[in-house]
């Protein structure tokens, strides 16, 4: 994926090495130190070699059967959070073309049982109509890459065919906010309300709105996908941030659970949602 940098493969075989040479210094083997840090040998040896990459709690385990000083530790523990984080631009996804990132993104999607998006700003892509998801692709700030914005829609909605498949549960999570923003014209945005009304209806999808009425005692300030308890995603202006400290996978899932706690769900969903669709209607130049 090309959510795996280069700088990040640097990052995982440096910590890689420094748990290799930690452990020989000790003068510990793989199976003792297996032992000691209740893992399996195989996952030592894979963790050492940099074909598996640990977590920040498999980094402290280790560490601590190993006795190592705490400002070596601190500095290894700082590598294994750095290691597990990853960074990819959109201008890199526009270069290597959007549908690309598409197909990422539905790999993603295949291998997961659970998804969760929380949308403070906008839709996500399965949710979109083809011509709201033409206005998202589309570059309107100078310095973005020129992108094949067609094929990208297209891949766009290949990828909704997923929705369809009763063995996965996703969730939307969206704000007021997200949904009324003027992103394409009045007709459009009617639209887009309308058929994720209709997307709610299905049983493995559900879809949520936090009201602009209602007081939420936390700030939506980033959007966010949960895949399973793997790895979440965070986006910014800039690029992509890739999360898979199982801590910060928790985090965000809590997250979620909360803004959803302020939610509108089911027959009072759909009743916002065509309130809205009928005064985006009424907007109509």
């Amino acid at each position: 994926m090309p959510i795996d940098s280069e700088n990040s493969a640097d990052d995982r075989q440096h910590l890689a090495e420094a748990l290799r040479g930690l452990r020989r210094a000790s003068g510990l083997s793989g199976e003792r130190l297996a032992l000691r840090c209740n893992m399996s040998q195989t996952k030592i040896s894979r963790i050492e070699t940099g074909r598996a990459l640990p977590t920040v709690i498999d980094v402290e385990r280790i560490l601590a059967a190993l006795s190592v000083p705490g400002t070596v530790a601190t500095e290894i523990i700082a590598l294994a959070r750095q290691a597990n984080v990853d960074y990819a631009s959109w201008r890199a996804y526009a270069r290597m073309g959007l549908h690309r990132k598409q197909a990422e993104l539905q790999a993603l999607e295949s291998s997961s049982g659970e998804v969760r998006h929380f949308l403070p700003a906008v839709p996500t892509g399965l949710l979109h109509i083809r011509e709201y998801a033409t206005e998202t692709l589309s570059a309107t700030v100078e310095g973005s890459s020129k992108r094949d914005v067609a094929r990208a829609v297209q891949a766009r909605m290949d990828r909704q065919a997923i929705l369809d498949d009763t063995s996965r549960t996703f969730w939307f999570l969206m704000t007021e906010q997200a949904v009324r923003w003027r992103r394409a014209n009045a007709e459009v945005m009617a639209a887009q309300c309308r058929h994720m009304a209709e997307v709610a209806r299905k049983p493995q999808v559900h879809i949520g709105i936090v009201p602009q009425s209602v007081q939420v005692p936390a700030i939506p300030m980033n959007i966010f996908v949960v895949y399973d308890r793997r790895l979440v995603t965070v986006e910014l202006f800039s690029g992509e941030v890739v999360l898979r400290d199982p801590q910060d996978v928790q985090f965000h899932r809590n997250l979620f659970d909360l803004f959803w706690s302020y939610s509108v769900t089911g027959e009072r969903l759909t009743a916002l949602l065509e309130e809205l669709a009928s005064e985006f209607m009424r907007q109509r130049d």
